[in-house]
C-alpha cells in the first residue's frame, strides 16, 4: 500500500504507518531468531515484553497524531503522550532492574527458609535431648513442693503388694486344706495363690481404708461415727489377727522353740497377743509412713471423688514455667509464619511488579487514547497501586465537574 500510493498520501501514510518499517526486525530480534541456547531465554525474557510494548506504543502514537486535529486541547494531549512514552522508558528500565531485584528477594527468602529450617530441626533435637531433664525437673517439683503425695501413693500400693504377698505364702496351706475338706479334691498351690493373692490385695487396701476413714471420724470429732468406724476397725482388728497374723505368728513358732529351753508352749492367749502387737506395729508404722496420705487419695480415686489438690498458685505457677519452651517455641512458629507470609508476598510483588511495569505503561497508551488520561502511575511501587488505578477517580471527579456545571 506505501509503495503504490504518491504525493502528499504516500508521506501521510509513511507517518500513520511508520511502525512497519522496523516491527518485524524488533520482534525477530527479541524473539531471538537465529540466535542458540542461552541468549534465546535472555532476549525472550528482557526484550520480547519492551519491544511488544514499543510497537504498540508506536502505533498508538501514529494513531493519537491523527487524532490530534480533532482534539479539544491539543497541546495537553500532546504533552501526555510524551509522558506516557517517558512512562514507558522508566517502565522499562524498572522491568529489568525488577527482575535482578526479584533474584536477590527470592535467594533471601530462600536463604531464610533454610535458617528457620536449620533453626527448627536444632530446637527440635534439643527438646528431645532435654525431655529426661524436664521429666526429672517436674518430678523434683512435684515431691518437694505441696500437692498430691503420690510417694505415698505408691509406697501405700507397694506394701500392700508385699503385705499380700507374704500372708499368701503364709495362708496358702490352710487355705489349701480348708478348701480340699469343702471340695473333697485335693487343690494344687499354683491354682489357689493367683485368687489367694488378689484376695489378699483388697483385705489389706481395705484394712486402710476402714483405718482412714476412722482417722477422718476422729478427726472431725463426730463421734457417732467415730463409735460405728471404731466398731467396724475392732472386727478388722479381729479379721486380720485371727487369719492373718495369727498364721504368721504360729509360722515363727519353731523359732521360738528353737531359742527356748525345754518344751515351749505358746498358747492361744500368747498367740493372739503376739499378732496383735505384730498388727498394731506394723499397720502403726505404715501408717505414720505414708499410708495417712496414701490411703484418702487412693480412695478418693476409686470413689470417683476426684483428687483434692493442696497445691497453691505458686505451684501452678511454677508448673507453668515447665511448658516455656514448649510456648515459646509456638509463638516463635506463629511469628516466623507470619514472616513466610510477609516474605511470600514479597517475592510475588518481586515477580509480578516488573513485567506490570511495562504492560501498565502499554495501558496507559490506550486510555490516553481513549480518555486522554493515564490510569497507572509509572512506576509501579506496590501491588496495590495495580489493585487500585486513578481511573475511577478521574472519572467520579469529571462527572461532579459536568453536573456542576
Amino acid at each position: 500500500m506505501l509503495d503504490q500510493a504518491t504525493g502528499p498520501w504516500k508521506l501521510v501514510l509513511t507517518v500513520l504507518f511508520f511502525p512497519l518499517f522496523f516491527q518485524n526486525t524488533f520482534l525477530s530480534f527479541a524473539w531471538g531468531v537465529g540466535d542458540h541456547g542461552w541468549m534465546i531465554w535472555l532476549k525472550r525474557i528482557y526484550l520480547l515484553l519492551p519491544v511488544l510494548a514499543i510497537v504498540l506504543g508506536c502505533w498508538i502514537t501514529s494513531v493519537s497524531v491523527a487524532t490530534v486535529i480533532i482534539r479539544h486541547r491539543r497541546s495537553e494531549f500532546i504533552t501526555s503522550l510524551l509522558i506516557t512514552w517517558w512512562d514507558l522508558a522508566k517502565a522499562i528500565l524498572a522491568f529489568w532492574v525488577g527482575t535482578g531485584k526479584f533474584v536477590f528477594v527470592l535467594i533471601g527468602a530462600l536463604f531464610g527458609m533454610l535458617r528457620m529450617l536449620i533453626i527448627g530441626l536444632w530446637v527440635l533435637v534439643q527438646d528431645i535431648l532435654l525431655i529426661p531433664f524436664f521429666l526429672i525437673r517436674g518430678v523434683g517439683v512435684s515431691m518437694l513442693s505441696p500437692g498430691v503425695a503420690w510417694i505415698a501413693v505408691a509406697l501405700t500400693l507397694v506394701w500392700s503388694f508385699v503385705e499380700a504377698a507374704v500372708f499368701t505364702y503364709v495362708t496358702t496351706p490352710l487355705v489349701m486344706d480348708t478348701l480340699s475338706n469343702l471340695t473333697g479334691d485335693q487343690l494344687s498351690e499354683s491354682v489357689i495363690r493367683v485368687p489367694l493373692y488378689l484376695f489378699m490385695v483388697f483385705i489389706i487396701l481395705g484394712s486402710y481404708a476402714v483405718l482412714a476413714t476412722w482417722a477422718d471420724a476422729i478427726r472431725s470429732k463426730n463421734i457417732a461415727t467415730i463409735v460405728k468406724i471404731g466398731a467396724i476397725e475392732l472386727v478388722t482388728i479381729f479379721v486380720e489377727v485371727l487369719f492373718l497374723y495369727r498364721e504368721f505368728v504360729d509360722s515363727l513358732v519353731p523359732w521360738f522353740a528353737q531359742h527356748m529351753q525345754g518344751g515351749f508352749q505358746l498358747g492361744i492367749v500368747g498367740t493372739l497377743a503376739i499378732s496383735s502387737l505384730a498388727w498394731l506395729g506394723i499397720r502403726g508404722m505404715s501408717w505414720f509412713l505414708f499410708a495417712a496420705k496414701g490411703a484418702p487419695t487412693i480412695m478418693a480415686i476409686i470413689q470417683g471423688e476426684g483428687i483434692k489438690s493442696t497445691s497453691s498458685s505458686s505451684q501452678s505457677n511454677k508448673s507453668a514455667k515447665a511448658l516455656v519452651l514448649t510456648l515459646g517455641m509456638i509463638e516463635q512458629i506463629k511469628k516466623e509464619m507470619d514472616w513466610i507470609e510477609k516474605k511470600g508476598n514479597d517475592v510475588l510483588a518481586a515477580f509480578i511488579l516488573p513485567p506490570l511495569q511495562v504492560v501498565a505503561a502499554a495501558i496507559n497508551f490506550c486510555t490516553l487514547l481513549i480518555i486522554s488520561q493515564h490510569i497507572f502511575e509509572i512506576p509501579l511501587k506496590e501491588i496495590r497501586d495495580v489493585m487500585e488505578p486513578k481511573f475511577p477517580i478521574r472519572i467520579a471527579k469529571k462527572g461532579i465537574k459536568g453536573s456542576a456545571a
